[in-house]
């Protein structure tokens, strides 16, 4: 196990900066997750990590020894892939030992690592079977264990859930991250859904454009993004970033283009007047108001989907040509799209960010 360090990482396609100047630090043992958009370079400083690609500028240092002029083979790193990568003409135990018979590893040691390996991950049934007889979740354990049985010093994972279903995505995700609690391996993860690595990761790291947003444990980034970028992204169903301008007359509030109030828990750092956008989360809006919170807000229920544990409704503040937002309730509710409601944010949990920057004003 080992510590990780991107200093000032620079990638250039040509001409074309696609990663400006990311600085990363991942403690020994630690399970960071890169997410983003698309095009935004988390695979990209994920390849750069196991030497697959070639960086511009910047220094990776692992277990403090910088390793950009080292060889992938020889940077002691195991990445899984998202296709699997598994060699469609060896049975499971000639995948997983491969690795090992490269290194001159004894034939007695190899036999010994692969079994403790297929232990730990429920492949012990599966040795003498070709991929092509695995479902999506054994190929996938396979593809892990070709990594664990190498004993890294880090873990890169690029996307390795997208291609299986809904349902083993969640518990593919569990058995990721009782491993790592298991092996306690430094982990880099890249994944493009922002709930699988607010669920299995220690701190986040979200990119866009090839730049570093914000980092942090995800109750931070959920709680207090640092800006409207990263409270849109973070969170399923995405935040509500409504525009408006900051009146501070009569409390802190916002008023909406519509003439909608907008409740504020206290004034910001901003001038009255100023353009923002007010953040609330869907599970921050009360049907039908609630005590002390000032006017509900009208809205027309757009679309109502319940999924069991709670109702999530697309709505339109105010009425046609509104600002559409989301709500989610824990009560059954019995509501039709058209149908008029009232809504109340919960002020205490209200965000506000500037219009222009996205900067965070509270």
């Amino acid at each position: 196990m080992s510590s990780l360090q991107l200093h000032q990482i620079v990638k250039h396609y040509g001409a074309a900066p696609v990663i400006h100047g990311v600085d990363i630090d991942i403690a020994d043992g630690e399970f960071v997750a890169l997410v983003g958009p698309s095009g935004c370079g988390k695979s990209t400083l994920l390849r750069a990590i196991a030497g697959l690609e070639d960086i511009s500028g910047g220094e990776i240092r692992l277990g403090g020894r910088v390793i950009n002029d080292v060889a992938p083979r020889a940077r002691n790193i195991a990445m899984v892939f998202q296709n699997y990568a598994l060699y469609p003409h060896m049975s499971v135990r000639e995948n997983l030992g491969f690795a090992l018979r490269l290194q001159g590893v004894a034939r007695a040691q190899i036999a010994q690592r692969v079994e403790e390996v297929a232990g730990v991950l429920g492949l012990a049934p599966l040795l003498d079977r070709l991929p092509r007889q695995l479902s999506g979740g054994q190929r996938q354990r396979v593809a892990m264990g070709r990594a664990i049985v190498r004993r890294p010093e880090a873990f890169l994972f690029d996307e390795p859930l997208s291609n299986l279903d809904a349902k083993l995505r969640v518990q593919m995700r569990t058995e990721i991250r009782a491993l790592h609690q298991r092996l306690g391996t430094t982990t880099v993860y890249v994944t493009h859904d922002q709930v699988e690595a607010m669920t299995m990761a220690d701190r986040i790291v979200v990119l866009r454009d090839g730049r570093v947003e914000q980092v942090g444990t995800p109750l931070e980034l959920y709680d207090r993004p640092r800006n409207a970028f990263v409270a849109g992204f973070i969170g399923s169903p995405s935040m509500n970033l409504i525009p408006g301008r900051l009146a501070l007359d009569d409390g802190a509030h916002v008023l909406t283009d519509d003439g909608l109030r907008l409740p504020l828990p206290r004034a910001p750092e901003a001038a009255a007047g100023a353009r923002v956008l007010y953040g609330a989360r869907p599970e921050h809006f009360a049907l039908q108001g609630a005590a002390g919170e000032g006017a509900p807000l009208p809205a027309e229920v757009l679309v109502v989907e319940p999924t069991g544990a709670e109702t999530q409704l697309a709505l339109r503040l105010g009425g046609q040509g509104g600002q559409p937002i989301v709500a989610a309730v824990r009560e059954r509710v019995t509501l039709r799209p058209g149908e008029r409601v009232a809504l109340q944010p919960q002020a205490a949990h209200a965000h506000l960010f500037d219009a222009a920057s996205g900067a965070r004003l509270n």
